[in-house]
């Protein structure tokens, strides 16, 4: 009898839609803020690199640098005689060099300048040259000289290659030049840089030829 009385209009309570259990991030502003800061840091960048980019470029369209051009003139070599015996070496080598300034609108202060001859990397003798200071497209001239007696040990291949050398009397001496120079433009002046020259010879003995062009080193 109680089936009876149900009929199909009674439908029974109504059911609550489920609850959601999501919640909401609490550090999602924070999130946000933090990525605003980092694309504002990285624009921020960017454009400084852009400009300094910038800056580059018209500094060398405006002044144009140019290398130092470094050459040997000149190279007189007039005693080279090494004693195996007790690992002597006697030379006399004169060297007659200009370096030239290019550039139009930088002057060069030579601020520390260093020769050093060497004999297939053996080291023979150092001289040091006076500073000075180099205009717009100008040229100098350096006269380093190289005189003395000096226990320079060879090995067995540097001893054949003196063996060679010695027969046909061309020698193959190299001469490093060390700097210390800082550029001038206008009345602002660089920090001091450091580079390196290296001068190829191949010097006849009793001769004032083994002229050469150096090459800076890298």
């Amino acid at each position: 009898k109680e089936k009876q009385q149900l009929n199909g209009a009674y439908y029974g309570p109504s059911i609550p839609p489920p609850r959601s259990h999501h919640r909401p991030s609490r550090g999602g502003g924070f999130d946000c803020c933090c990525g605003c800061l980092f694309n504002l840091i990285f624009k921020l960048i960017l454009t400084v690199i852009i400009l300094i980019g910038i800056a580059i470029f018209l500094f060398w369209l405006i002044v144009r640098p140019n290398v130092v051009k470094v050459h040997v003139t000149k190279a007189s070599l007039t005693q080279f005689n090494y004693t195996n015996n007790n690992n002597n070496l006697n030379y006399d080598l004169s060297l007659n060099m200009t370096i030239r300034n290019p550039n139009k609108r930088l002057g060069i202060y030579y601020d520390y300048i260093e020769a050093r001859a060497l004999y297939h990397d053996a080291r023979v003798d150092s001289v040091f040259l006076g500073p000075f200071y180099q205009g717009h497209k100008t040229t100098n001239t350096l006269s380093p000289s190289f005189k003395g007696s000096k226990v320079v040990l060879l090995d067995g291949d540097q001893s054949l290659d003196f063996n060679k050398e010695r027969d046909s009397k061309v020698y193959e001496i190299d001469v490093k030049i060390y700097l210390r120079i800082r550029f001038k433009l206008g009345v602002l002046k660089t920090r001091t840089i450091k580079p390196k020259i290296t001068c190829e010879l191949h010097v006849p003995l009793n001769s004032g030829g083994g002229a050469a062009t150096c090459d800076w080193d890298r």
